[in-house]
């Protein structure tokens, strides 16, 4: 058995968590490899005694990837997991951490992925595309969601909601959040959102600072087909950042469509926890 070990440099400092997790799986008979998800700073100094190797090499071949890091961390190292068909284990060394399975304190689980004496929990994930003057200019994939928020200018973005062709909400506003119920204990949460159990298959729309008291969160079916039409924008100050990435910059006419993706991250469990009882242990 491979798997593939993908540390947080800035929160696992000198990589330890990373460098004890593989000396616990090699003691297994697991053959393990760390791998960084993301680019580090130039200044950054990474430790010289750890074998840095490449992510994509890697996972060819691998049956799993373990990643420590905050939810954010997971988020982004995921996706190469899942387009491999890969699943993914979670270990926080972040704060809220709910997409995490361990606890950086509760390492020693990791001996059992030997015996293979683990489950997997599906995630549903959404296809998220920017269509322009007819033409689709953007396409990701999101486990968590699609945000499409205003810059920094203090002005509303107008919008307008579409489920399946039939308007369902028409708002000025901050933005809008779309997203998965692995994404509603994110940034939808903080915005007044409903949390959902994230086994569910529903998609969520959030509003964000709407200027109207009838704008409200709305759950959907997974099957449907979410657009977000871009009205007034003033100089084009709206953005979408699919799973808190990489800005796109948004233009007045342009539609987002979201919907459920045929991807689905694979989650490892090992322990017997409930989402309910990480969820009130969380926000206790």
């Amino acid at each position: 058995m491979k798997v593939v070990i993908t540390p947080n440099p800035y929160r696992d400092k000198q990589l330890s968590c990373a460098k004890e997790a593989c000396e616990i799986l090699r003691k297994s008979g697991v053959e393990a490899s760390i791998c960084l998800a993301f680019e580090v700073d130039k200044e950054f100094s990474l430790p010289h005694d750890v074998e840095l190797k490449d992510l994509e090499k890697e996972l060819k071949n691998s049956d799993m990837l373990i990643c420590f890091g905050g939810d954010g961390t997971l988020l982004h190292a995921s996706k190469a997991a899942t387009f491999h068909n890969i699943p993914v284990l979670g270990v926080n060394i972040g704060t809220m951490g709910f997409m995490a399975e361990l606890e950086s304190s509760e390492l020693h689980y990791l001996s059992t992925i030997a015996k293979r004496d683990y489950t997997l929990e599906e995630r549903m994930m959404l296809s998220v595309s920017v269509i322009r003057d007819g033409a689709e200019v953007m396409r990701e994939c999101a486990l968590n969601d699609a945000a499409i928020t205003k810059g920094a200018v203090a002005r509303v973005i107008q919008m307008a909601i579409y489920c399946d062709g039939n308007e369902a909400l028409s708002f000025s506003g901050d933005g809008v959040l779309v997203c998965t119920p692995t994404g509603s204990t994110g940034y939808s949460m903080s915005a007044g959102g409903p949390i959902v159990e994230p086994v569910a298959e529903n998609i969520i729309i959030t509003p964000v600072c709407a200027h109207t008291m009838q704008a409200r969160p709305i759950v959907t079916a997974g099957s449907r087909t979410i657009e977000v039409k871009i009205g007034r924008i003033g100089r084009k100050n709206a953005f979408l950042s699919v799973d808190g990435g990489r800005a796109f910059r948004l233009n007045a006419g342009d539609t987002i469509r979201v919907t459920k993706s045929k991807y689905k991250t694979k989650l490892v469990k090992l322990a017997d926890k409930s989402f309910f009882e990480i969820l009130y242990k969380k926000l206790k």
